[in-house]
């Protein structure tokens, strides 16, 4: 029975992965033909050219998407969680008592982090718009209705997002595996008219396309690329479906479907050059190009929603990690703590999205800015593994350089290829991506400075409270809570308490929140809770940067460590910092004045935490950096 249930088990989370894995490198046959052999590549439009792109594209899916993410990279799990930041947890976990290569290692991982939210903004704009431009295969009367209908569409995906995916999530799975079976058939149609195209299968056929091109081979890879983007999300999803069902979901469909189709554009191509118009739509009869741009659209908002989604989660870690100011975050259902919406984000991403649809006008003007935030995203995903194999897991260094030097040659191969379209577009991710590292970087800086002077300016909390129980200041009954960043010096709030009321509450805790850079922390490790004197307690609470804060359920944890308290008799102390930029050695001018608004405008704390609003008390204070 149990393994019954657990065949029944996988089979929900593969079907699952389908949609929401592999939505985005699965609408990638929509367009990257077209851009293979599009005039700025230069690339003939022969049968030698197209069996030799065909071959590079098959077996580029089988050493960057099967060995290194299936094969490799999915092993690199941290408690089960997968992604850039889990990965950069566990680099940086093994770089062990090492500050520089601590630094250098999470300021990779941060930058990889930041160029995802390029690839979100990219992903919507040019998935929906490749989807609808199929409506030109119909009639080119339609063209100036393209970018308005797309507009909608992501209006109204983004829209949609505050109610949450868990309706809509229970489509996914099945829209994709009808779009990878309409990819098979169409593709195996064509192939069984042009079986020539069969050849691409020779691994030495793709070696031979690339060494023919000489110096122009970059122009081509970078084209070629796009038939890999999406392949990220196999190892950032791990946690939410498993190792098991994601490879399995890729060796039973999802590569299978992809390699008969991108064979199926070349056998068309072969048989009809001036299908190059749009290779994909022309594999289909008149009469099913409707219905095939309505599926595709269908799959394309799915790849869209991964990618959201994916936002969403990376926004959260980063605020965990001290990445990002607290925004609020909202869960969307009752049952998946996974399924979160954050309404700044969202917004935030709606503009970016739609900024760069109108400004790129096409899905082949876009293509150019597609490639090189995913390729950089992967060369970091590479440099991390190897620090994770030869010192997390401890393979002797041949291995380690055995595992990924093949690998980070084709992702150098890769970004280079997509760097020379820098002008043409491929600046947009990464002046969005270095934009997003600066204000990480700012905030977590600027984090440290405030600590620093908080530290520097208060008193040490251990004296003065000592001296308090000398001085017999008056105590009224109930439990008062302070949330300190640093709880080894007095709160402010409990300063202003004493100077303003003149009492002090029979119970203090002293609480500080410390988020790990791992994706979870167990129940039994969430607390631990330390005597100080009569009255006083000193709590930290743990927490990875997959958990949800949630301080009142903590404090419940406290009685098994002789702390009980009663949360509907206590009162919750928070001091709020008014940032004061001065001149000096912290960061620059214009620095400091980006973490002031940002902390000006950061979520309450009250609400990050899930503090009842009835029980909190907030002070203010002006802190100089």
């Amino acid at each position: 029975m149990s393994k019954t249930t657990s065949r029944e088990s996988v089979a929900v989370m593969t079907l699952g992965a389908m949609g929401v894995v592999y939505g985005d490198i699965g609408t990638s046959p929509l367009y990257t033909m077209k851009e293979v052999f599009s005039p700025a590549t230069g690339i003939a439009l022969d049968s030698v050219h197209l069996i030799g792109a065909v071959s590079v594209i098959f077996w580029g899916l089988m050493m960057v998407v099967t060995l290194k993410y299936v094969v490799l990279i999915l092993r690199a799990d941290n408690r089960g969680e997968g992604g850039i930041m889990a990965l950069t947890a566990l680099a940086v976990e093994a770089a062990g008592a090492q500050p520089q290569k601590r630094l250098v290692l999470l300021l990779l991982g941060v930058f990889g982090a930041a160029l995802f939210y390029g690839d979100s903004v990219i992903t919507p704009a040019i998935s929906v718009l490749s989807a609808v431009e199929g409506l030109e295969v119909v009639t080119p009367a339609l063209k100036p209705y393209i970018l308005p209908i797309c507009g909608a569409v992501l209006v109204a995906l983004f829209f949609m997002q505050r109610y949450g995916t868990s309706v809509v999530g229970k489509l996914f799975g099945p829209i994709i595996v009808v779009w990878f079976c309409v990819l098979t058939v169409f593709g195996a149609i064509e192939i069984a008219m042009q079986p020539a195209i069969l050849s691409a299968l020779n691994p030495l056929i793709a070696v031979q396309f690339l060494t023919q091109q000489g110096w122009h081979v970059f122009v081509g890879v970078g084209a070629i690329v796009l038939a890999f983007t999406g392949a990220e999300a196999l190892y950032a999803d791990m946690g939410h479906f498993g190792k098991r069902p994601i490879q399995l979901a890729w060796g039973g469909l999802v590569l299978p479907a992809l390699a008969i189709n991108y064979m199926g554009q070349g056998a068309l191509l072969m048989r009809d050059p001036a299908a190059i118009e749009n290779p994909f739509y022309r594999m289909f009869p008149a009469a099913l190009v409707i219905p095939a741009v309505v599926l595709a659209t269908c799959a394309t908002v799915i790849a869209s929603q991964a990618v959201i989604s994916g936002a969403y989660s990376m926004s959260k870690q980063a605020v965990q990690l001290g990445l990002l100011p607290r925004m609020a975050v909202l869960y969307t259902s009752a049952k998946e703590a996974g399924q979160i919406y954050m309404p700044e984000v969202n917004w935030l991403l709606l503009a970016a999205v739609l900024l760069a649809m109108v400004s790129f006008g096409s899905s082949s003007a876009m293509a150019a800015a597609y490639g090189i935030a995913v390729t950089v995203t992967m060369l970091i995903t590479t440099l991390l593994t190897f620090f994770v194999v030869r010192h997390g897991w401890h393979f002797p260094l041949w291995v380690a350089i055995a595992a990924t030097s093949v690998f980070l040659a084709l992702d150098l191969l890769l970004v280079a290829s997509c760097a020379i379209k820098f002008l043409q577009g491929g600046w947009f991710p990464l002046v969005l991506g270095m934009a997003i590292f600066t204000v990480m970087a700012t905030w977590r800086r600027g984090r440290e400075l405030l600590i620093e002077s908080i530290r520097r300016d208060d008193p040490e909390l251990v004296p003065f409270i000592t001296g308090l129980s000398e001085h017999g200041v008056h105590r009224v009954s109930r439990t008062a809570v302070y949330a300190v960043a640093n709880s080894s010096t007095v709160p402010q709030a409990l300063m202003h308490n004493l100077k303003h009321n003149q009492v002090l509450h029979e119970r203090n805790v002293i609480l500080s929140v410390v988020f790990h850079e791992v994706p979870w922390i167990a129940f039994e490790e969430r607390v631990s809770v330390t005597p100080l004197i009569t009255g006083f307690w000193r709590v930290q609470v743990n927490y990875g940067f997959k958990n949800t804060p949630d301080i009142p359920n903590a404090l419940e944890l406290c009685k098994s460590q002789g702390l009980p308290i009663n949360l509907f008799e206590t009162s919750y102390f928070l001091s709020r910092e008014i940032i004061v930029p001065t001149k000096g050695a912290g960061m620059s001018q214009w620095r400091e004045a980006l973490f002031a608004l940002m902390s000006r405008n950061s979520g309450s704390v009250a609400g990050f935490f899930k503090l009842p609003n009835n029980c909190v008390i907030e002070l203010g204070t002006r802190v100089q950096i």
